[in-house]
């Protein structure tokens, strides 16, 4: 019996930790010793309407400061980027493709950016796609991060980043280059008609607050950066961020602010804290 009642309570903890997540954006930290609350926001870095609703702007209010991925109020932020845009070891874009393949999306970047495949040839593929985002929604390009950024000054409050420039780069020298080459040579070759069709798709779901959705749609996508990269574009920076937001909300309330993808799922950071012993809300 007293098997058995072990083996009920492992399957009961281990539904527990597999339930879906609420459909929320805005989730609140609290417990584990905190004084205050803190908040955890899921972001989009690319959308027609970045307008915050009154419960993430009254968390701003009773938060003392922002961090982001990225510092992104730094300054320095883009010539720290350039630093670490190129591919190592020499590898070239023009070496990844064959000749026939690489005039196709010389020939695309032309169209679509007024610049030659030739001056990106030393660049990761991944951020030439990135390049590409505006080309991908049918208004002006705008961040939810912006958004956040502006009510933060207007609150005469600090902006920092979970992580360096250099960490954030130095992921794309982990997915192989041969993908990231592969996978722009694809866009070009659908000339952007489904990549439109995916983006269209994703700012659906945030709409929605489906943070689930979201995590979903990365592991179906067709796109190999996104669907067999997830442990380095999103679990270790995941697992890497949660000892710096205990220390953080342990010394002031603190609004973070992460792209969606990174909420959800058993490697998600609101599971993650959950673990660690906080007690993480969806504020609806």
């Amino acid at each position: 019996m007293k098997k058995i009642f072990i083996s009920l309570l492992t399957l009961i903890t281990g539904l527990s930790f597999s339930q879906e997540l609420e459909k929320s954006l805005l989730w609140k930290i609290s417990g584990n010793g905190l004084k205050q609350d803190s908040y955890l926001f899921g972001t989009i870095h690319i959308t027609c309407d970045p307008t915050l609703d009154e419960n993430t702007l009254n968390a701003l209010n009773q938060t003392e400061q922002l961090y982001l991925e990225l510092d992104m109020d730094d300054k320095s932020m883009q010539m720290q980027m350039m630093k670490f845009m190129m591919m190592k070891d020499g590898v070239k874009l023009s070496t990844l493709l064959n000749a026939e393949d690489f005039k196709i999306v010389d020939e695309f970047l032309k169209k679509n950016m007024n610049m030659s495949a030739k001056m990106f040839d030393s660049f990761k593929p991944f951020v030439i796609t990135t390049m590409l985002y505006p080309k991908m929604i049918d208004c002006p390009f705008q961040s939810v991060e912006s958004e956040l950024m502006k009510v933060t000054k207007v609150q005469n409050e600090e902006i920092f980043g979970l992580e360096s420039v250099e960490d954030q780069m130095k992921v794309f020298d982990n997915i192989p280059y041969q993908v990231q080459a592969d996978e722009l040579l694809k866009m070009a070759k659908g000339d952007l008609t489904k990549d439109k069709e995916e983006m269209a798709k994703m700012m659906t779901i945030y709409q929605n607050k489906d943070i689930e959705g979201m995590l979903k749609m990365m592991d179906d996508s067709d796109n190999k950066i996104t669907s067999e990269n997830q442990e380095a574009l999103l679990n270790n920076r995941n697992r890497n961020w949660i000892p710096l937001m205990a220390k953080i909300m342990s010394e002031k309330p603190t609004f973070f602010g992460v792209g969606a993808g990174h909420l959800a799922g058993e490697n998600g950071v609101i599971k993650l804290l959950r673990k660690k012993g906080y007690t993480v809300e969806a504020v609806k």
